[in-house]
């Protein structure tokens, strides 16, 4: 599949399960916590600067967000969870659209495979570690990425890399950063690679 990055666009920012759009192309979620850094990854894979808005309040966004890169592809920014001065109602709101998306989706066979965004310096939380469960035991193909890696010094690098692959259901683990795009095109060839399943 080849893609014109500059034909992409934020398609919907979809606050309830029924505004998610019909369009019959595959699909790729990206999830993680709040302050993961979803909003800079998708920016940086798509070479723009601000098209995914970065929240200045981490885990105030409670949408999910489908952009369309050059109408053959759509990438689905999940809202961010873990974020502790969220409200009861917020969290609430978040899980039940964040199930619909995985349970309640029409178009949930488009999937073609979610990146499970883990902070590189902090390491799997156990909010990352419920959601990874939960990708496995739904058999829903997934890559973990690691981001902020560049925050990261040679010690952390090498320990970091140590680290990975344990979690034997994940189809790829990339260190990523955003600032200085080490990973960029391993994260694309392994997504346009699972996009032809």
């Amino acid at each position: 599949m080849k893609l014109n990055l500059n034909n992409t666009s934020l398609l919907i920012s979809a606050g309830v399960p029924k505004q998610f759009p019909a369009l019959v192309v595959p699909q790729v979620a990206f999830s993680g916590r709040s302050n993961v850094g979803k909003s800079s990854l998708i920016n940086s894979l798509l070479q723009r600067k601000s098209l995914a808005r970065v929240s200045s309040t981490p885990g105030k966004t409670v949408t999910v967000n489908f952009y369309s890169v050059d109408s053959k592809l759509l990438l689905v920014d999940l809202p961010g969870y873990g974020f502790a001065k969220r409200t009861y109602e917020d969290k609430k709101r978040w899980s039940a659209l964040t199930d619909a998306y995985f349970t309640g989706n029409n178009n949930i066979d488009l999937l073609r495979c979610v990146v499970q965004l883990i902070d590189g310096k902090v390491g799997p939380t156990a909010d990352d570690v419920q959601m990874l469960d939960y990708l496995t035991e739904a058999n829903l193909p997934f890559i973990i990425v690691y981001t902020k890696v560049d925050k990261l010094n040679a010690t952390q690098k090498k320990a970091l890399a140590a680290s990975m692959g344990k979690y034997e259901s994940a189809s790829a683990e990339i260190m990523y950063s955003s600032e200085t795009r080490e990973g960029r095109e391993e994260v694309w060839n392994t997504i346009l690679k699972m996009c032809e399943r």
